[in-house]
């Protein structure tokens, strides 16, 4: 099980109220996202991702999620990303949604984009600003 310091970036994510499922915790639906908000609104940020117009764009392939315990409304998520594996054209993004006060994670969860281009939906080579900006990310980095 991982910590909040295995991981490079976070979010805060806040629960609603429509979250909840009839069993009183978070559906496991919306842990997935969970991890799209993480990664896509840091990629975002980083200047990377134009969702309109930008080129290259990420297709999920492959996710999955282990849950630890449940989060339930109000409780506010901690989203903490990393990169474990950055290919050419490829990226498998690993999340930790941690709780307030909570030493270990509620889930761990992953899913792998594989960059295309926006128009073939070929695979395509992760531009050099992509994997610059990427990086610090990367589990093992500096």
């Amino acid at each position: 099980m991982t910590t909040r310091a295995d991981y490079r970036a976070h979010r805060i994510i806040p629960t609603r109220w429509m979250d909840n499922d009839a069993y009183g915790h978070v559906n496991n639906v919306v842990y997935y996202s969970w991890f799209d908000t993480a990664v896509n609104a840091w990629l975002i940020e980083a200047g990377l991702l134009d969702i309109h117009a930008g080129n290259p764009i990420g297709l999920v392939v492959e996710t999955g999620c282990r849950y630890h315990r449940s989060i339930a409304f109000p409780q506010s998520v901690e989203a903490h990303l990393r990169i474990a594996r950055l290919g050419n054209s490829s990226v498998r993004w690993e999340v930790g949604l941690f709780t307030a006060g909570d030493k270990a994670p509620a889930a761990e969860g992953h899913f792998v984009h594989v960059y295309v281009d926006r128009v073939s939906r070929r695979p395509s080579p992760l531009p050099a600003a992509w994997r610059e900006a990427l990086m610090p990310l990367l589990i093992g980095a500096p």
